[in-house]
């Protein structure tokens, strides 16, 4: 059976020409504009290690935050269904990033480090194994080439 298929074409638009162009390493910016129809622009530069501008996203963090919030959008669908009333979510999630000469740069790994509060009188066993449900379903998590581990913290509202 063939699956539903979802385009997504965002554009990207470096804007780092400062007149020389790429004449060498150090002539060109690494600020770019990410541009999805009908939603702000997002300002991107490489992560400062790489000569970008610290005021404005990076690919790396963007990656790392794709699977943070497609991890979250699932549980939050997965409790809805399972009548787990979610109150308050936050993830400090944690990508690390390994680098050498001859491959380059590559994700060695990123935890999700979600931070869970359900309804008072809540069932914090179920909600804490949706964690699990919801990182088989998502979407990021499954189109990438390293492990993406959950360490869910779940609690009662007061």
């Amino acid at each position: 059976m063939t699956g539903r298929q979802h385009h997504y074409s965002p554009t990207v638009t470096w804007t780092g020409n400062s007149g020389a162009g790429t004449t060498s390493y150090k002539a060109y910016s690494r600020d770019h504009v990410i541009t999805v129809e009908g939603r702000p622009d997002i300002p991107g530069s490489s992560d400062p290690a790489f000569r970008g501008d610290a005021a404005r996203h990076n690919p790396e963090d963007l990656l790392v935050a794709s699977l943070s919030a497609c991890h979250m959008l699932w549980y939050l669908h997965l409790a809805a269904e399972a009548g787990v009333i979610v109150v308050g979510y936050r993830d400090r999630p944690v990508g690390t990033m390994v680098e050498d000469e001859d491959r380059g740069g590559w994700f060695e790994r990123v935890v999700l480090r979600p931070e869970v509060t359900i309804a008072a009188g809540g069932d914090l066993g179920k909600a804490k194994s949706l964690h699990e449900a919801a990182h088989a379903k998502c979407f990021i998590a499954n189109s990438v080439n390293f492990p993406v581990v959950c360490e869910p913290r779940v609690e009662l509202a007061p």
